[in-house]
């Protein structure tokens, strides 16, 4: 045997010192939903607080911002594409493409702040196309923003559905059944 094993055997262990655990938490009656989440926003938008106004500021020019960068660098594209005379086609098609990109990525963006998609909808296929019109994403941010966190109105009433449901089926509920009297029997 070496040397540690002969002290570990002959030395008995010394309890360690050690914190008293915390008490397991009792359990607590269920409080109700809570609310969803919403990028850049936390769930300050329940009750706009946590510097919600300074985040929809921020998120507005910030949005607004991107959008005329992406629109310069969209110049700078086509700038490019004009040096290299590729022709009248190529130019107006792309100005066309980027054009009608925007406008649905607008739409679908939009569109998005008041209703979820549906499982089965055409957003999967869409996202190439959103990608490509983001200036259209930005520009429905930027507007979204000047009124509500995007995406507030449609999460504020599905939480207060929410809430309205928990507090009807608590509600109904009357006291502990296990104390309940059992039932006679006829």
């Amino acid at each position: 045997m070496s040397d540690d094993d002969q002290r570990d055997q002959s030395t008995p262990a010394e309890p360690a010192a050690q914190a008293p655990a915390p008490a397991p938490a009792a359990p607590t009656a269920p409080t109700g939903p809570e609310p969803e989440a919403i990028r850049f926003f936390g769930t300050t938008w329940v009750n706009h607080d946590g510097g919600y106004a300074l985040r929809r500021a921020g998120l507005a020019i910030g949005s607004l911002l991107a959008a005329a960068a992406a629109a310069y660098l969209l110049r700078l594209a086509y700038e490019g594409l004009e040096i290299g005379d590729v022709g009248p086609f190529l130019s107006i098609s792309v100005v066309v493409l980027f054009a009608i990109a925007s406008a649905i990525a607008f739409a679908k963006t939009w569109e998005s702040f008041g209703r979820r998609p549906a499982p089965s909808s055409d957003e999967a296929a869409l996202k190439g196309l959103k990608a490509i019109g983001f200036i259209g994403s930005l520009i429905a941010y930027f507007l979204r923003s000047l009124t509500e966190a995007p995406g507030e109105k449609l999460r504020r009433t599905e939480y207060e559905r929410a809430k309205t449901e928990f507090e009807r089926r608590r509600s109904s509920r009357t006291g502990n059944p296990a104390a309940r009297r059992p039932k006679r029997k006829k």
